[in-house]
């Protein structure tokens, strides 16, 4: 008889789930870039320095992370992950939360001298291009996902452009943060969003 790999453990036990010391060789490596990252900047996040501070192989790091850009997208999705809260389905609520969840990542360390280096470095650095790209993604698919549900429920406008408004909700505190390099509340995303309903939600919507 023949079993399905991965379903089975041996000799017919209960299935096998991850393997806990690759989960701690792998929390262990993110924790070591994440903070070369918050001392040194995006330059002292290298397979060397992350073996050094970590005490895992090199041979592993690089199986896993081929280059410094995957180390580094990986330790900034990882804090995303954290702080990404579930929709409701309640227009307001939905884009407070999820503003607010930016703003927690744009004033925690890591997360913010990543972003920083993303910017930095996708101008002269294919690799840092791509993972700009995949950062964008991963951070404007809860806002997308949150305003196409709105939207097609006739709270928003019918003819709204989704990438002008996430643009309009997000680039507020990106400028604020990353540019201005000034600090804020959730009463600035609260306004952020406020002003984004009164132009954009529809009489029936209750805003």
């Amino acid at each position: 008889m023949t079993t399905q790999a991965g379903t089975e453990g041996a000799f017919g036990g209960p299935p096998r789930g991850p393997d806990p010391r690759a989960a701690r060789s792998r929390a262990a490596a993110l924790a070591a870039a994440q903070e070369l990252l918050v001392e040194q900047g995006w330059s002292a996040v290298t397979h060397v320095a992350v073996a050094a501070r970590s005490g895992i192989g090199r041979t592993t790091l690089y199986r896993h992370w081929p280059d410094a850009a995957s180390l580094i997208h990986d330790a900034i999705a990882q804090r995303m992950s954290v702080v990404r809260p579930e929709p409701t389905g309640e227009l307001r609520g939905d884009l407070v939360r999820e503003l607010d969840a930016l703003r927690v990542l744009l004033h925690e360390p890591v997360s913010e001298r990543g972003m920083r280096a993303v910017i930095e470095r996708a101008a002269v650095d294919p690799a840092f291009t791509k993972l700009k790209e995949a950062l964008y993604r991963a951070g404007s698919d809860g806002f997308r996902s949150i305003l196409e549900g709105a939207r097609k429920r006739g709270e928003l406008v019918a003819d709204l452009d989704i990438d002008l408004a996430i643009d309009q909700l997000a680039g507020p505190l990106m400028f604020r943060r990353l540019l201005a390099e000034r600090t804020f509340s959730t009463e600035y995303v609260h306004a952020v969003v406020e002003s984004f309903l009164r132009l954009y939600a529809t009489q029936g919507s209750g805003r």
